[in-house]
């Protein structure tokens, strides 16, 4: 039997919270958010263009803001958000679940 290695998080998440819009595309989708949590919080940072995907490997060094993008089956696009660290010791203020639109 092989052992899957589990994936760590690469930065604290801080408080986790999702806006209207996409609570109501959970529930179309039928989705689950934490496969999402888990990619955005271990370094995959899903659909962002190529600078934005570096602009967040060095927000990983020095604690600004963290930008995901992903979509649900049904293509409703949705960003994650960590907001920039609030202390010395990389602790993160919270992350968002929001539609673009909801920016």
């Amino acid at each position: 039997m092989v052992a899957l290695k589990e994936k760590k998080a690469l930065f604290d998440l801080g408080r986790i919270v999702a806006t209207p819009g996409v609570t109501h595309a959970i529930e179309g989708n039928h989705a689950m958010l934490i496969p999402y949590l888990d990619r955005h919080s271990t370094g995959d940072w899903g659909a962002v263009c190529e600078e934005d995907w570096e602009t967040n490997n060095q927000s990983l060094l020095n604690g600004s803001r963290l930008l995901s993008a992903y979509a649900f089956p049904d293509g409703t696009k949705f960003w994650i958000i960590t907001e920039r660290e609030i202390d010395e010791e990389h602790h993160r203020y919270a992350t968002t679940f929001l539609l673009p639109e909801e920016y």
